[in-house]
């Protein structure tokens, strides 16, 4: 059974169901193998994922490959409500709808976790944490699963490093094919989607400050580039600082930042990332944005402290009116920006990224718990196979080495070739 806002949607989820999977060739290409060899036959999916029209075409492919599938979204706005009506009439067991409450979205949790899950795949970590928590004997049936974030990831290795891991889970987001891509390009274009659309001003011109520079942070900073802004860069890792300064950014602290920026950008998998320092600096009518996956990084309670009334201008757009007169306006609640009021990475972003995930469920599912309790890297292969796929797709051919050029790249000895006098 499924629980979701409006089962009459379901047609106009079917259409954005189809038109995804129009553009996603890699993962159709490993839906027909799937389909014909059944991998996941007698297995339970659970999956909590951002519930729009990719993440259904990924569970799809996994109930083509013998699943039955069990999803709840992984944030409260994220939620398609029609995509889930569509899946729920596909016949996966959907518990979601978009404005879910904490209570609710917690309950949606629970009931992936009671309809007994052996293999999972996670966006964030609250799936495997809820297994862990209210459902450990749940955790006993889990094979092993799959993770897709930076944030989830770093969650998982506390809990591999805490010693209460109990299965195998997938670091998907450290995959070449999705971190260089999804993290990347796929943020960088959905968050300013999600700005732009949502705030209907412009880009160029405008002073763009992004705090964190990790991969996701490097996409974002190099969309506000190409769209005419002035990019400053706010990090901790004097390594990633240097980067940053090597890119062509102007490096400041996050506090001297806050006086000049007119667009803020957080993105750093951390708490309080800006804070009520920050606010008191910031000039009236900057807008704060998060890229990050949950609502800490903008501290929300220092916001309403310092404000003296809130307003909703535009959908989306919830404006902090200061008591010195100043307005600052938070986008999307401080909830990831893209997804919150966007529809997320691009589809053939998507592609490459929903491809890893199946085919690392398919590992998880033959290798089971031979692998251990532990974070598993993504096996080499499978990242080499989505990028011939996608490659194939578009018709590129590239380069093979020779087997003179293997041999010599393999070698430790003598390599210089004596000349032919």
């Amino acid at each position: 059974m499924s629980i979701v806002r409006d089962p009459d949607l379901a047609p106009a989820g079917r259409l954005k169901i189809d038109w995804a999977a129009r553009h996603m060739p890699v993962l159709s290409r490993i839906r027909d193998g799937l389909l014909k060899e059944k991998p996941f036959r007698g297995l339970n999916v659970g999956m909590c994922l951002h519930l729009e029209a990719k993440t259904a075409c990924l569970a799809i492919a996994l109930m083509e490959g013998g699943a039955t599938v069990s999803v709840a979204g992984s944030n409260p706005l994220s939620t398609q409500d029609e995509v889930a009506a569509a899946l729920a009439d596909q016949g996966a067991n959907v518990y979601a709808w978009r404005g879910s409450s904490p209570e609710e979205y917690c309950s949606f949790l629970r009931m992936v976790v009671e309809d007994g899950p052996n293999l999972v795949i996670d966006d964030g970590g609250d799936l495997v944490a809820m297994l862990h928590g209210v459902g450990p004997k749940r955790a006993e049936s889990v094979i092993g699963g799959c993770e897709e974030t930076t944030t989830g990831i770093r969650r998982l290795r506390a809990m591999e490093r805490e010693g209460v891991l109990r299965f195998p889970m997938v670091a998907v987001n450290n995959a070449r094919c999705k971190y260089l891509f999804d993290n990347r390009y796929g943020s960088g274009q959905s968050v300013w989607d999600g700005i732009v659309r949502t705030t209907n001003l412009l880009v160029a011109g405008k002073t763009v400050v992004v705090l964190g520079y990790g991969w996701c942070g490097k996409g974002v900073a190099m969309r506000a580039a190409g769209l005419g802004a002035s990019v400053v860069i706010c990090e901790v890792d004097p390594v990633r600082a240097n980067e940053a300064l090597s890119d062509g950014y102007r490096v400041m602290h996050s506090l001297d930042a806050a006086t000049i920026g007119d667009i803020f950008v957080t993105v750093t998998g951390c708490r309080d990332v800006l804070r009520a320092e920050h606010f008191n600096r910031m000039k009236d009518g900057a807008i704060l944005a998060n890229a990050g996956h949950f609502d800490v990084e903008i501290s929300l309670p220092d916001l309403a402290a310092l404000s003296s009334s809130v307003s909703r201008p535009r959908p989306g757009v919830t404006e902090y009116a200061m008591s010195d007169g100043r307005r600052l306006y938070l986008l999307a609640e401080g909830r990831l920006v893209n997804l919150g009021v966007a529809d997320g990475h691009p589809v053939e972003i998507m592609d490459m990224s929903f491809a890893i995930q199946a085919l690392s469920l398919k590992y998880v599912t033959l290798e089971g718990k031979r692998l251990g309790s532990r974070v598993v890297p993504v096996p080499p292969e499978i990242d080499e196979t989505v990028a011939r796929l996608r490659l194939e797709a578009l018709g590129v051919r590239i380069d093979e080495l020779t087997e003179e050029q293997k041999q010599y790249l393999a070698s430790w000895r003598e390599q210089e070739t004596a000349s032919d006098d």
